[in-house]
């Protein structure tokens, strides 16, 4: 039995199966590992849930930012943007049956066989690992309980910027949320900064991305996660970066999660439906 992690597939249906297809993925014994944003943006969004969640327990799905747009649009009466291509599940006869699949996935998944946690954006450098866990149990608790719609309705916000354990009500959860869905940039000193985008060479003063900070207390942990889709692939202070751009015309990025061995690389070139910019 193997492990594949991959990166951000956002709709990419035909992408998804093409790479499994090159990596060998045998859905009946094997795991598939997902770091989140399976939907929104690529043509077949539909397509990718039902696939997935065909596989029950062979597959882990962390949750992303355009999942919980997909949940606020559907569930809590939010907005959707002109890029959004999100109709397909919005109109599906099953679509109750996916959205609480969907609403009940995790916010990180953590393999103690594997030595690896898997996010879909990143982790402020103040938390370490048994915080982060027990961070992304409370949203969880939240998003699976009575008051999912009321959160969805109010969890957009780039307030609080800096983590606090005396922070409660929305404000927490709005954190929490902001760190595993949108993180890119911090400051050394773990102030989220939001609004920075772009690449590592593009940072405004002070920016650091979040797995380059000194001192960031999840250093000795290997991490899995997407979200960034302008640094591409990369592999560098036990973080593995998976999202390599596929619905910008990039690759669909792929690894093979070993605990004592490398991760081997799986990559497809992805023709794009959607220009940057």
């Amino acid at each position: 039995m193997s492990t594949y992690a991959i990166g951000d597939i956002q709709g990419c249906y035909d992408e998804l199966r093409r790479l499994l297809d090159k990596a060998g993925f045998d859905p009946t014994k094997d795991k598939l590992w997902c770091v989140g944003d399976l939907v929104n943006r690529g043509p077949d969004s539909l397509a990718v849930v039902r696939w997935i969640k065909a596989l029950g327990e062979r597959a882990v799905v962390v949750l992303g930012n355009h999942d919980l747009h997909l949940l606020a649009v559907a569930l809590a009466d939010a907005r959707l943007g002109k890029k959004d291509t999100l109709d397909a599940i919005l109109a599906a006869p099953d679509r109750d049956e996916l959205l609480h699949w969907l609403r009940h996935r995790p916010l990180l998944h953590h393999s103690e066989k594997k030595q690896f946690t898997m996010l879909h954006a990143g982790l402020p450098p103040q938390w370490d690992l048994a915080q982060a866990r027990a961070c992304a149990r409370e949203l969880e608790d939240v998003l699976r309980g009575p008051d999912h719609v009321a959160f969805l309705r109010r969890m957009y916000g780039n307030e609080p910027g800096r983590w606090s354990d005396d922070l409660s009500g929305l404000e927490r959860l709005r954190f929490i949320v902001n760190c595993f869905t949108r993180l890119r940039w911090c400051t050394a000193d773990g102030e989220l900064l939001l609004q920075e985008k772009g690449d590592l060479e593009q940072a405004g003063p002070g920016a650091l991305p979040w797995f380059r900070v000194p001192g960031r207390r999840t250093r000795d942990d290997r991490l899995l996660f997407g979200h960034w889709s302008t640094i591409g692939f990369l592999a560098e202070h036990n973080c593995w970066a998976l999202d390599s751009g596929c619905v910008w015309g990039g690759r669909l990025s792929a690894v093979r999660v070993r605990r004592k061995k490398p991760l081997t690389l799986i990559q497809l070139d992805c023709a794009g439906y959607l220009a940057p910019g």
